[in-house]
């Protein structure tokens, strides 16, 4: 059961790194290198605010916002000084490092004695014979708020010409809708969520460092694929749902590895193993149908 908990918690931490993917590589067709600097940047945010007395709720409010900062200025790169999309993203990312380590003052910030959101709010109303279930009750109610606002945000016009803008940007000319603008804004929404994600990573862990965002990008990407592709023929199932059971799932494959005898230090070659199973296992499924 610890086990248990311990992935359906990593994976509900991570789950918001896991759609803000799915936002730049599923519906923008975005490979946006951004997300390995953005998602430090949350925490850099996250312990700034904290340290400085700031309710751990806003700080993650602050850490969305400076994420999708973050987002923009890749998209404005991209678009405004016709940087090709994966540079952009290395632009960003790069600058990221120097301006997480201004923010946050040093490679290494400790937060072990401050409140964070698993330790006020809804983790005071957890009783005590439950206490040790407190991360999942302040994540659950909070992953699926944010799913069902985004689902929302998806059916509305904006959402649609969102979607519209990664399948064909003539189509979005033709509704007399700038795509580059609605790119940024896309990105600005995608960089947000995975900030997003590195505050509550930091909050749950009390710490940032200025690496732990290395790898995020495949993460997440391994997350989207294995939700996506796994559960691709439950169509009554809803993308950002594939997703967020995707997290969960990639969580379970580490605790898995480790099961097995894996050191801590190979979860970055085992991540990029999933992935390339996965992307393999989809392109030959899709041989099928299109033979079939």
């Amino acid at each position: 059961m610890d086990i248990l908990r311990g992935i359906i918690e990593q994976g509900l931490t991570y789950s918001f790194l896991a759609l803000g993917l799915y936002i730049a590589y599923s519906i923008l067709d975005f490979p946006d290198l951004t997300v390995d600097g953005s998602f430090p940047l949350g925490a850099a945010v996250t312990v700034f605010a904290i340290l400085r007395g700031v309710n751990p709720g806003l700080a993650l409010v602050m850490s969305f916002l400076a994420g999708a900062i973050a987002g923009s200025l890749t998209g404005l790169i991209h678009i405004k000084l016709k940087v090709e999309d994966l540079l952009a993203g290395l632009i960003m990312q790069t600058a990221l490092w120097t301006i997480n380590l201004k923010i946050a003052g040093k490679a290494n910030v400790p937060i072990f004695n401050e409140a964070t959101i698993f330790s006020t709010g809804l983790a005071r109303l957890v009783p005590e014979n439950l206490k040790d279930f407190d991360l999942l009750f302040v994540m659950i109610p909070f992953v699926l708020v944010m799913k069902i606002i985004l689902d929302y945000f998806l059916k509305t016009k904006a959402g649609f010409i969102l979607k519209a803008c990664g399948d064909n940007e003539s189509l979005v000319r033709t509704m007399a809708v700038d795509p580059g603008r609605v790119k940024i804004c896309g990105l600005a929404l995608s960089n947000g969520l995975v900030a997003l994600s590195g505050a509550i990573v930091c909050q749950e862990q009390r710490f940032f460092e200025v690496s732990m965002g290395t790898g995020s990008m495949v993460m997440g990407l391994a997350a989207v694929v294995l939700g996506m592709k796994l559960l691709e023929s439950l169509d009554f199932m809803k993308d950002t749902s594939k997703v967020l059971v995707g997290s969960i799932l990639y969580k379970t494959s580490i605790a898995l590895a480790i099961a097995l005898g894996f050191s801590a230090n190979s979860m970055k070659l085992i991540t990029a193993a999933i992935f390339l199973v996965i992307l393999i296992a989809g392109k030959g499924r899709r041989k099928k149908v299109q033979h079939a």
